[in-house]
């Protein structure tokens, strides 16, 4: 990893919910509204953001950990901010703490744990995993 990387630093992803962010299972759609698998995955992004530029050439992120609390449903057309904020480096592992807003407040909030490796000790562990 490249030297650089502190805690306060900040990512932001923002969007508009879609249809295909909606809550469905088995592609029946639940309920019309931002599902928590998207609520997710949209967190991970933005805390991806933040380990972005201190990759180096030979290394990757991988998914450690993710915590959420979703709180509050959110339509289609609505816009959504994401906030990661890095909140702890040890080693390899980066931990962010996550947050979504629509425009009337809070939807989610959370934590995400990536760990930096390189390439070739993550392809070696999804081989021992047998995929």
């Amino acid at each position: 990893m490249k030297k650089g990387m502190v805690p306060g630093q900040q990512a932001i992803h923002e969007f508009t919910v879609t249809p295909d962010m909606f809550a469905s299972f088995e592609g029946q759609v639940v309920h019309p509204a931002y599902s928590t698998v998207s609520m997710v995955y949209h967190m991970e992004w933005a805390s991806r953001k933040i380990i972005l530029p201190y990759l180096e050439e030979h290394e990757e992120g991988i998914g450690g950990a993710v915590k959420v609390k979703h709180i509050a449903p959110t339509g289609a057309g609505t816009k959504v901010k994401v906030t990661a904020v890095l909140t702890k480096l040890e080693g390899h592992l980066v931990t962010t703490e996550v947050e979504a807003h629509n425009e009337k407040g809070l939807i989610g909030k959370g934590e995400v744990v990536q760990a930096v490796l390189p390439k070739v000790a993550i392809e070696e562990k999804i081989l021992k995993s047998g995929v």
